[in-house]
């Protein structure tokens, strides 16, 4: 079994990349197949991603150590910076990003919008455990911010299409997204391996102790986030296999804001961590999730709010295909910075 997670973790940057290949060429060759996928949809929730997200996030999480969490928040000017990064100079970044490249495509920018006031609950936790963060501090950022998405993610949504867009030239936009629709969306996501984790190491820890826990469940588990991720990819890729091919250009114009947000956001956060003292483990935590987004929850939104057909969720199912490789070439970054700056770490 470790041979095998090796030589998977070993190639990991291949695998995602032919998983995108194959989910494309799938789309654009066996179209029935993606379609099928979509037909499995509760609302707005595709249940093949789901079940993918969910089982994605599971192992992480169940290694997490629920007691340490308090310890994880100790540095106050490290989580203020966080905080201030990830839900001020965030949304800004990404919102200015789409007024300079998509000012003539509207509904684009406004999906871009959207994405830039959610941040990541779900596979930032993922990333985080490629690049050997700390699970502790990566569980609790992941919780402050869903609770802050439900409260406040109305109030972002209205400040930046209904205020905001009319002082650079753009049309306002009314929003109408309910608190319900946003806490459905991060109970599933997040509350439901949230759930299953303290469950599994609650009983299992009870029945044959932490030691047996850590050294032979953990192991077996790990697998599945990666397997997981692959599916999803699979998957993903698939259902806008057509739409890659067809409109490329559309694609690029979206990708182009995104890519740039995911590199200055996680270099700005790396380097203003590292200046704060942050080690490497707490570092990676911080700047991954500074760096991800929320595309379930933004998707769902710009469904509800635009129609399925919509520029905005075109933009929306764009971001997820544009982040995955960004963020897996992250994660590389992420072990090339250990290795410049914290060497003895």
């Amino acid at each position: 079994m470790n041979k095998r997670l090796s030589f998977l973790d070993s190639y990991l940057t291949l695998w995602i990349f032919l998983a995108m290949l194959i989910g494309i060429l799938i789309g654009y060759f066996i179209p029935s197949l993606p379609q099928n996928f979509m037909q499995w949809s509760v609302g707005t929730t595709n249940l093949p991603l789901a079940i993918g997200l969910i089982l994605m996030m599971y192992p992480p999480l169940a290694k997490v150590d629920f007691n340490r969490l308090g310890a994880a928040f100790s540095n106050v000017k490290l989580l203020s910076a966080s905080f201030l990064i990830t839900w001020i100079v965030s949304p800004f970044l990404l919102f200015s990003l789409a007024l300079i490249f998509l000012k003539n495509y509207p509904e684009y920018l406004t999906g871009l919008i959207i994405i830039g006031i959610a941040p990541c609950i779900a596979m930032v936790i993922v990333w985080n455990e490629l690049a050997n963060g700390n699970r502790e501090l990566i569980a609790g950022l992941v919780g402050i911010n869903s609770l802050i998405q439900v409260f406040f993610f109305s109030v972002y949504a209205w400040f930046y299409l209904e205020i905001m867009l009319p002082l650079f030239g753009m049309h306002a936009l009314q929003t109408s997204i309910s608190m319900l629709q946003i806490a459905q969306t991060v109970g599933l996501y997040l509350g439901v391996p949230f759930i299953a984790a303290l469950l599994s190491r609650k009983v299992l820890i009870a029945r044959k102790g932490i030691t047996w826990f850590n050294t032979v469940y953990a192991p077996k588990i790990s697998p599945i986030t990666l397997i997981a991720l692959l599916f999803t990819i699979v998957v993903m890729f698939s259902m806008k296999g057509e739409m890659i091919m067809r409109i490329p250009m559309d694609v690029v114009r979206v990708a182009i804001p995104l890519v740039l947000f995911f590199g200055i956001m996680f270099f700005l956060m790396f380097f203003v961590a590292k200046k704060l003292g942050a080690n490497y483990a707490d570092n990676v935590a911080f700047s991954f999730t500074a760096t991800g987004n929320n595309f379930e929850l933004a998707i769902a939104v710009s469904i509800g709010l635009f129609g399925v057909n919509s520029g905005q969720a075109f933009a929306g199912v764009i971001g997820p295909l544009v982040e995955v490789p960004a963020l897996i070439l992250l994660v590389k970054a992420a072990h090339y910075l250990r290795k410049k700056y914290y060497n003895n770490d």
